[in-house]
């Protein structure tokens, strides 16, 4: 029966999620090991939330801003097979045939959202401080900040955390500005420009000042 759930043809959308799922965890895990944040890249993209509109007030709503897009994302395929599996079981059950595929596929977005909703609000309250904020990019410009993984040199960039006005913590990628400088994890460093998505640094020349 279990196996059956899993096969069956009214349930391939909730595979597919469960698939991107173990997708998103893979290209996360490459991006660390190669330096690179897959989360971080599509948070740049997206746009920033202020809440004066009704598109920004749903995105608020979903958290996005408050917690990475790509958690969100997870969450999101996770209610959704989670809910389309168990609908699809107990429809099953009760009717001794499964639903039709889009009945199925469109019942279980509402609980997808609200998985959203409610797990993003507990993870946004476990990591306030680590939030993306809607600060201009050119405001962390003289920013102090630490390499917090990988090594950045020259056409390899690495993660660094770096604290806004606000306090705020954000992790951009990092580049040395100078060709044969190379900053290992641990590193102090200060943001000096940006150049396409990366953000280029010097060693800190005050690092009491962090």
């Amino acid at each position: 029966m279990i196996t059956g759930l899993f096969t069956a043809p009214e349930t391939w959308p909730f595979g597919v999620a469960f698939a991107l799922i173990v997708g998103i965890a893979l290209v996360e895990g490459l991006g660390m090991l190669i330096s690179l944040s897959p989360s971080n890249w599509l948070d740049d993209l997206l746009p920033d939330v202020h809440g004066d509109s009704g598109l920004d007030r749903v995105l608020g709503w979903l958290h996005l801003g408050k917690v990475p897009s790509l958690v969100l994302l997870v969450l999101f395929l996770t209610g959704y097979a989670v809910f389309g599996y168990s609908l699809q079981k107990v429809a099953h059950g009760l009717l001794g045939f499964y639903l039709p595929v889009w009945i199925a596929g469109l019942a279980a977005v509402a609980p997808g959202m609200a998985t959203v909703r409610s797990l993003g609000a507990l993870i946004a309250h476990i990591i306030p401080r680590d939030e993306t904020s809607a600060v201009s990019e050119m405001s962390l410009i003289g920013r102090p900040g630490v390499v917090s993984a990988g090594s950045a040199r020259r056409g390899l960039a690495a993660q660094a955390r770096v604290r806004d006005t606000h306090g705020r913590t954000h992790y951009l990628m990092v580049e040395p500005d100078v060709d044969d400088e190379v900053f290992d994890e641990g590193a102090q460093i200060l943001i000096v420009r940006k150049v396409g998505a990366f953000y280029r640094c010097i060693a800190n020349p005050h690092p009491a000042l962090m």
